[in-house]
């Protein structure tokens, strides 16, 4: 039973860091500390360690002996090596989803993409990030793949706090929109072309985000 409640705890603190840090509510170089945490949730600093060293692993947190714990700058080659994992995995997931694809598959992306455009009208960029997230992982789900989401997950969570700053305009939400209505035509149309074309400049526009963040945030780079 107690085991238990240490686990509810330690994903309670856990859930809650993962998102201010994500979000950018807590930026990077930011120092946390395991006391100071535990006494904001009113818990022992244990489920804190635990939680801290999930944090850890998913590079989001950088913990060092006898030195307090910040959170992890962004690191060139880790966003580099994200992207090369995460443009190979959906360029694979593309094939298999086109040589799969009807008018089901077809009509649940188009429904998303709806979803999305509502969002970038009422000015929701919030719910247009959640909802491009919904895209990627429908494509997996629908191409039998489902499990590979995981991956492209993993990838986007190492610069989703770059995410989170580069849909901070209206029109750059929108071009991302029309990435994915550019995919989804390939896909119903079965040109393979098109669709792995489009991934290809879907995701180097997170070439220039980092560059234009590298250069006026250095700060919140290793």
């Amino acid at each position: 039973m107690e085991d238990a409640i240490r686990r509810t705890t330690t994903d309670a603190v856990y859930e809650t860091l993962h998102d201010e840090i994500v979000s950018l509510k807590i930026l990077p170089g930011t120092k946390v500390s395991e006391t100071e945490v535990a006494r904001r949730f009113g818990v022992s600093r244990q489920p804190v360690r635990n939680a801290f060293t999930k944090l850890d692993n998913e590079e989001l947190l950088l913990i060092r002996p006898q030195r307090a714990t910040e959170v992890r700058g962004f690191s060139m080659d880790r966003l580099a090596l994200a992207r090369l994992v995460r443009l190979s995995v959906e360029l694979e997931i593309t094939r298999h989803a086109v040589s799969r694809w009807d008018s089901d598959a077809n009509a649940k992306l188009e429904e998303n993409i709806a979803l999305q455009e509502q969002a970038i009208k009422a000015g929701d960029l919030t719910t247009f990030h959640a909802l491009d997230y919904d895209f990627h992982h429908l494509i997996c789900t629908l191409s039998n793949n489902p499990l590979a989401f995981e991956v492209i997950l993993d990838c986007k969570q190492k610069v989703d706090r770059l995410c989170v700053l580069s849909l901070t305009k209206d029109s750059e939400a929108r071009s991302v929109l029309e990435d994915h209505r550019d995919i989804a035509e390939g896909l119903a149309s079965g040109d393979l072309e098109k669709a792995q074309s489009t991934i290809r400049k879907h995701l180097s526009r997170l070439d220039e985000t980092i560059n234009f963040i590298h250069d006026t945030h250095p700060a919140y780079f290793e």
